[in-house]
């Protein structure tokens, strides 16, 4: 591969928005610096684009093995690069749920047959898989999962004397789902017996599963993780009050105990239910107006740490049956870097911030190996970004295999018009140029 000169840029990384050229050998990054002139170095003209790092998302459902029908590690990974996002990390309840080293490394090879862009795969924990998580490696994994709430299969962890086993004695990052399984259960059934199943509906989804579920249970993570000194990491925070667990008084390097918010969550409040019912139907779910104020001021604040999707698609015949039996989750990854891009041009939140909750924080906060950052002899994970082009969501640029967005018709104004993995060039201007070119991520 021939080296590769980016000239011109708008490069925005580390807090900083500098005008100047990035230089690539190979699969790295050799150099960045104000104006570089190199004899036989292809130059590639980003005059008026923001390059940035490529995105990591720290939670996705790419649904492989076993639920292809809906999303494939080869779908979604394609709609990942559309959206500027270079590495994934992905959940363990696929079908059969990811919970021996044997099923984890099946998928490990499904990510390098198949993947446009680096991959991990969390190790899954159950009530009776201790030893299996336990042979887990952290230099090539990036943390186990831990259901702490209703789950798909049988990943529900309620056993205490599990969690006990997995806070005091996995050495690596324990990233959990946080609803307490008893409030959901109690709520879903005053609500039928007092409405009746069939007259309950998506609007009623933050109730059912509530403030108080969520806080209980990731109350309960904190405190497992503080009494065992365990590396804890709560996904998708969705309420204002647990936004009391998390601190902003130390670097994120620091933290045993770090947080993450999803685009949705910042996006999206309970009004949208009337809209879009099922659609936006998430665990945990989209809840009233003021939490989504509460977490975007903490994202600003540095208590909330990464930005991340849970991407998590199901298709549209599945999210039309009635409540109960309808899927919880929404497909986000093609489309999350323009949520955010919503929020800078509304003045909310300014672009080198969005860089470190996307692309910096998450490398931080699980050690990921020479990626997130655009530095000298990284590797070269890579988006531009024309910040003014206007455009429509819509079905005939969706790329996730079930075809739908709760964002259809939503205007957009930023989009990625080139996706590096690696030094290679794998999407430009809405078509997907490149597949294999993704890496294993290395912790």
């Amino acid at each position: 591969m021939s080296k590769l000169v980016f000239k011109n840029a708008r490069i925005v990384n580390e807090n900083q928005i500098i005008e100047g050229d990035l230089l690539v050998d190979n699969e790295r990054i050799e150099k960045i610096a104000g104006n570089i002139d190199l004899a036989g170095a292809k130059e590639i003209d980003c005059k008026g684009k923001m390059l940035m790092p490529g995105i990591v998302d720290d939670q996705v459902h790419f649904r492989e093995p076993g639920l292809t029908y809906k999303a494939d590690v080869a779908s979604e990974s394609a709609a990942a690069i559309a959206g500027g996002v270079t590495s994934f990390m992905e959940m363990p309840n696929t079908k059969p749920s990811c919970l021996t080293q044997e099923l984890l490394q099946d998928k490990y090879d499904i990510g390098a047959n198949t993947a446009h862009c680096n991959y991990s795969f969390f190790m899954g924990a159950s009530n009776d898989n201790i030893e299996e998580v336990l042979k887990t490696d952290p230099k090539t994994v990036c943390g186990v999962k831990v259901f702490m709430g209703s789950s798909t299969g049988n990943m529900l962890v309620d056993s205490p004397t599990t969690l006990t086993n997995i806070f005091s004695k996995v050495d690596m990052l324990i990233a959990t789902h946080c609803e307490d399984e008893a409030t959901i259960r109690k709520n879903t059934e005053w609500y039928k017996s007092t409405f009746g199943e069939e007259n309950i509906d998506a609007k009623e989804h933050p109730y059912i599963r509530n403030v108080e579920g969520c806080y209980l249970s990731s109350s309960m993570a904190a405190d497992l993780a503080k009494k065992h000194d365990a590396r804890l990491h709560i996904l998708h925070i969705s309420t204002a009050k647990e936004l009391e667990l998390f601190r902003n008084d130390i670097p994120l390097k620091e933290k045993r105990i770090t947080s993450e918010v999803c685009v949705h969550h910042l996006h999206f409040d309970a009004e949208d239910y009337i809209r879009l019912g099922n659609k936006v139907k998430c665990n945990p779910a989209i809840k009233e107006r003021y939490n989504r104020e509460a977490l975007f001021e903490a994202l600003l604040d540095d208590r909330l740490d990464i930005i991340a999707t849970d991407h998590a698609p199901h298709t549209m015949e599945e999210k039309s049956n009635p409540y109960f039996s309808a899927p919880s989750g929404l497909p986000l990854i093609q489309h999350t870097l323009n949520v955010m891009l919503g929020f800078y041009q509304e003045g909310k939140i300014s672009l080198e911030k969005i860089i470190e909750k996307m692309c910096h924080a998450p490398t931080d906060c699980f050690g990921l190996k020479e990626r997130g950052y655009l530095r000298e002899g990284y590797y070269a994970d890579l988006a531009l970004v024309d910040l003014e082009e206007e455009w429509t969501v819509n079905k005939s640029n969706i790329l996730y295999k079930c075809g739908w967005s709760p964002l259809e018709d939503a205007k957009m104004k930023g989009r990625v018009t080139d996706t590096y993995v690696n030094g290679h060039l794998v999407y430009q201007n809405g078509k997907v140029l490149q597949q294999g070119k993704g890496m294993r991520l290395m912790f």
